[in-house]
């Protein structure tokens, strides 16, 4: 199992200072989400100061975006890192492509299969020569003078991550992606019984099979060296759930639980904006399910114990900062073991 760090840095320094520090603690690929950044400026500067760890989007949003501009990023990005470049994409909701990217919505699932699909039609392009040709539902794309033709590229070969939770993702993550993001909303139930059977089902209809596909994962994560610690993490978390499970895209995962009712309550609450009452509602053993608990040396061998067989690689929903717990950022990457298998 893979074990990889979330990247928080607002300025230049803090990107360049996070990524070499989490090359040099053996952390297997840096993530960086498009959430208040663009993902890409600041791979941009991690790829320049690394030269062995992976980098990639977890997610950037694809429909904020043509394929021909995503196209063009991720060539750069494959080209800049020297292969280690991973594209994640996700759909977002239609709120936030209409109202925030004030982009087009409708049929995200077969929308974001043709947005696949165009963009290894380009880079095949690119690579190999021939006619830009690409006519869907949705894109049409076919002119590519050479002025606008950047080329082959020594590492064309660009790994691609989707995000999802629901049936019809999942089963596009088996048909044509590389790897699948499952969101860190999720439980071993879900993955075991909703997740990896839809994705299998996808990779079957293809011709493919599960091992085609690499599962990643944030997980929720209790830790600390002291109670204390480890109870305001468990505060900290119990809210993070709150949110998520008000939220109706992720109800299936709550159904699958019985605790679809508690869902529709948060989700009053919610569109209230009475934040601070939403957490009380979250029981204990929901706080268990959805996420793992242990010491800094313990917390990782937890998290292989619960999803070896299930994830090919894993970080915490923490961002790692250097400066900020280095030493227990080390404790928990000693504690690994890196054949898959949980340590000792």
């Amino acid at each position: 199992m893979k074990f990889d760090a979330i990247l928080q840095a607002d300025t230049s320094q803090q990107v360049v200072a996070a990524a070499s520090a989490a090359e040099g603690l053996g952390f297997d690929c840096l993530w960086t989400a498009e959430t208040q950044h663009d993902p890409f400026l600041q791979l941009v500067l991690a790829a320049d100061y690394t030269s062995s760890i992976h980098l990639g989007t977890a997610i950037a949003v694809a429909f904020a975006r043509s394929p021909m501009h995503m196209a063009y990023v991720a060539w750069d990005m494959a080209r800049y890192s020297e292969g280690r470049f991973i594209l994640g994409l996700g759909t977002q909701i239609q709120a936030h492509i209409e109202r925030r990217f004030a982009m087009p919505w409708g049929h995200p699932a077969a929308r974001l299969r043709e947005y696949i699909l165009a963009l290894r039609h380009i880079w095949d392009v690119w690579q190999n020569g021939g006619k830009l040709n690409f006519r869907g539902e949705f894109y049409k794309m076919t002119l590519m003078a050479p002025f606008f033709n950047p080329g082959p590229i020594a590492h064309p070969t660009i790994p691609i991550f989707i995000a999802g939770v629901n049936q019809k993702l999942c089963e596009l993550a088996g048909e044509l992606a590389d790897g699948f993001h499952v969101h860190p909303f999720h439980s071993v139930a879900y993955l075991q019984e909703r997740v990896q059977p839809w994705v299998a089902a996808g990779a079957a209809a293809a011709g493919r099979g599960l091992a085609d596909v690499e599962f990643s994962t944030t997980v929720f994560a209790i830790v600390g060296d002291t109670e204390a610690e480890r109870a305001a993490a468990r505060e900290a978390v119990r809210q993070q759930i709150s949110f998520y499970a008000s939220t109706p895209s992720y109800r299936p995962v709550l159904d699958l639980h019985g605790w679809g009712d508690l869902g529709e309550q948060l989700g009053r609450l919610a569109v209230r904006q009475r934040w601070e009452e939403m957490p009380a509602l979250v029981p204990d053993d929901m706080v268990g399910v959805f996420a793992v608990e242990g010491s800094w040396a313990g917390i990782g061998p937890a998290i292989q114990a619960r999803y070896t067989g299930l994830l090919d690689r894993v970080a915490l929903y923490l961002p790692f900062v250097p400066g900020v717990r280095d030493e227990s950022w080390r404790q928990l990457l000693r504690s690994l073991n890196r054949s898959g298998s949980p340590a000792a």
